[in-house]
């Protein structure tokens, strides 16, 4: 390995799986005047030596190898100053906590862990080391979220009284949680904290305010076996990378695929983990159906919802103002069709074949705001490039060179992750006792204090 120039960072990362993928993809070749990865882990050596190809393409050697279980002393022999960590959500606050009394700050996907003693955890080594902690919210940087914060931020629909938001996933992306580790909630907290973080992270940013209390509903409605028997759905197959005859629109053939082939089917000699399970089997612990009410410490409520078995894909929200409302319609996909051989298109754009353009449910975006007495605007939305509505590349910018000026407040810090993840665990605690639970009566530990002395 070469000895890195002074001002570059040196990263340590956990986890090479599909999501580690846009960070790697980045260290190899955008960001390698300011930052280098020196050092990386997974449990799986089989999709570290598949992810060195980011590095050893550009004729660069890959990132030395470490233990996961010797973090801690490899932060510290190799100089590390930031851990990244895109492995399972349930690992989240182990990783988090030992890097930062490592002495390295650590950037982390969401959510920020998956229930309260993860976050009361994690909120005690802040507070103790003084490092930070960086939840990637890439959706805040998406240029339509953006464009609806600065309507609400100007004030020119007035003090916001409610918010209704609306989030559908596909039978193609809702249907996979339903496949992976996901589909246990001991996993992942359920979608209300794997899943809807993004979105209730995109409410508290956009209208300035922290959530005080939350009521849910919910359940398991569609995927899992016992619906799969009550609607009369025959024998599968335990997983979708099969020739079986049973094989249908919901099963997931990972050999079709080149990334998750090599990341996840080509691996599982030693791991044994199937990224593949059939989504209407036995076990599966987490809703697919889910509604809130959410009501907020500067006086306005949001309704929530999250379908996880929709025919297209997107979310619609409604801000209601003392002097107006806005609304954010999107189409991230418009449908997912199957072909004559009986395997599912996401891209039916790129098959004009199977749809008649006509009925077709196009993908896009449209902002409109109404003021009190006069004609509804509809507001540009300045294009975005990349992953999650154009949200991806500008948060590498941020984490990779340094945030500059941020009149939006983009940026989120671990308290953001905090403030996102408590609706769902109060979600959660909500949909057991079915009452409605305040967050003040969550054990966060030290962080139920720094986010109440944050709100005041």
């Amino acid at each position: 390995m070469t000895t890195p120039s002074p001002e570059r960072r040196r990263y340590a990362l956990i986890g090479t799986g599909s999501r580690a993928q846009m960070y790697l993809h980045a260290l190899a070749e955008t960001y390698t005047t300011t930052a280098q990865l020196a050092c990386w882990a997974d449990t799986n050596r089989g999709r570290l030596a598949w992810s060195a190809h980011h590095f050893t393409d550009r004729g660069a050697s890959a990132p030395d190898e470490f233990s996961i279980d010797a973090l801690a002393s490899t932060i510290r022999e190799r100089g590390i100053d930031s851990v990244i960590v895109t492995t399972p959500d349930h690992t989240h606050a182990r990783y988090i906590v030992e890097a930062l009394e490592a002495g390295a700050d650590v950037i982390v996907e969401k959510p920020l862990t998956v229930d309260e003693a993860g976050v009361a955890a994690i909120a005690d080594a802040v507070e103790r080391t003084g490092r930070s902690v960086t939840v990637t919210f890439n959706y805040r940087y998406s240029p339509r979220n953006s464009a609806l914060k600065e309507v609400i931020a100007s004030g020119e629909i007035g003090d916001v009284t409610s918010v209704h938001f609306e989030w559908v996933l596909d039978t193609s992306h809702g249907a996979d949680y339903f496949r992976r580790w996901h589909r246990q909630k001991s996993n992942s907290g359920g979608l209300l904290v794997h899943k809807s973080s993004h979105h209730f992270d995109l409410v508290n940013w956009w209208t300035a305010a922290n959530p005080r209390r939350v009521f849910a509903s919910g359940g398991l409605r569609f995927y899992g076996a016992e619906n799969a028997r009550r609607r009369g759905i025959g024998d599968r197959p335990e997983r979708g990378s099969t020739d079986s005859p049973l094989r249908d629109a919901f099963s997931l053939d990972l050999r079709h695929d080149p990334q998750l082939k090599a990341l996840y089917f080509d691996q599982e000699d030693h791991d044994g983990y199937l990224r593949d399970r059939d989504v209407f089997d036995e076990g599966i612990t987490i809703e697919d159906n889910l509604a809130l009410i959410v009501d907020y410490d500067r006086g306005h409520t949001l309704t929530y919802s999250l379908n996880a078995h929709a025919p297209w894909e997107g979310y619609v929200v409604s801000v209601n103002g003392t002097r107006g409302r806005a609304e954010l319609t999107v189409v991230e996909r418009g449908s997912v069709l199957v072909d004559e051989a009986g395997r599912v298109v996401v891209d039916p754009s790129a098959r004009p074949d199977l749809i008649d353009a006509d009925d077709a449910r196009p993908v896009s975006e449209s902002l409109v705001v109404q003021k009190h007495f006069q004609p509804a605007e509809h507001r540009a939305i300045p294009e975005g490039d990349g992953g999650h509505g154009g949200g991806d590349s500008r948060l590498l910018d941020d984490i990779f060179l340094g945030a500059g000026d941020d009149p939006l407040g983009l940026v989120s810090t671990w308290r953001d992750g905090v403030q996102a993840m408590v609706v769902g665990l109060a979600g959660n605690r909500s949909l057991e006792s079915g009452l409605p639970v305040a967050i003040a009566d969550l054990e966060l530990g030290a962080a139920s204090m720094l986010a109440a002395a944050e709100s005041s």
